[in-house]
């Protein structure tokens, strides 16, 4: 898995995600899922899918219906899911291949679901904070990384570093659940809590935070990716997503027009 593999992944599932609003949200997950394998086999972006689809969906429901309020209409949105659903997005993930999942006593994915999408995401809950979040209205996304992302930017971190800090913000509030199924739920917390000291220090706000930061970023590397806090980074992508639709780019920009 290279860093072109994740550009060509956004370029492919980009207009896919772009028809959230013009059909279910199972069909637009399993879509974006095909149109990624057609450029790599790695998989670079379900999780990234998964947290996009809705959110596109209940951003395509505000611009046609005119309702306030993006998490609401995203509530909405998921509220609405179907068994067909399900089905579509269970084969999006076999088709996505992503390692870790392990087994489930109730709705596993090696067999086709008889209940909601929603519904199978919160049996699923408590080993995936993807699966939480649409149990939750996303609500690691709205009430933790979108916040900390806003206050870095509007502090002046410059994109990259403000996502570093969201990414830390993130990783310290919940231990990684791709982490978790690969290693055990100590480990996750431990790496947490090393986040959470990271961020204690300055973070990327500071030298000797940026050189923590790099320190820990090479303890997490190794042969069997089994360290990669994953679910994290799909996490962040969610809160900048969102960022994106709500405040734009010149976060300045958007910043002074809310204020007024």
């Amino acid at each position: 898995m290279r860093y072109e593999d994740f550009v060509a992944s956004a370029i492919a599932a980009g207009p896919e995600l772009g028809a959230a609003g013009a059909r279910p949200l199972g069909e637009t997950i399993l879509a974006a899922v095909h149109a990624t394998r057609r450029w790599t086999a790695a998989n670079t972006n379900l999780g990234i899918i998964l947290l996009f689809a809705p959110i596109a969906a209940a951003q395509e429901l505000g611009e046609v219906v005119g309702r306030p309020g993006l998490r609401r209409r995203l509530g909405q949105v998921l509220r609405q899911t179907t068994v067909d659903d399900a089905i579509r997005v269970y084969a999006a993930i076999r088709e996505a291949g992503p390692g870790g999942m392990g087994t489930s006593a109730e709705q596993d994915l090696s067999a086709a679901p008889t209940v909601t999408l929603v519904e199978a995401m919160r049996l699923a809950a408590e080993r995936d904070l993807v699966a939480r979040e649409y149990t939750t209205d996303f609500a690691l996304t709205f009430e933790c990384g979108l916040p900390a992302l806003r206050g870095a930017r509007v502090s002046g971190l410059a994109w990259p570093d403000a996502i570093v800090e969201t990414f830390l913000t993130l990783l310290a509030q919940e231990p990684d659940t791709l982490i978790a199924r690969k290693l055990g739920r100590d480990v996750a917390e431990s790496i947490s809590f090393r986040a959470a000291q990271l961020l204690r220090t300055g973070g990327p706000r500071s030298p000797h935070g940026r050189e923590a930061i790099a320190a820990f970023d090479a303890e997490l590397r190794d042969a069997q990716n089994s360290r990669n806090p994953g679910t994290t980074a799909d996490l962040t992508a969610a809160a900048l997503f969102v960022s994106l639709i709500e405040d734009g780019w010149d976060t300045d920009r958007s910043r002074t027009a809310r204020a007024q």
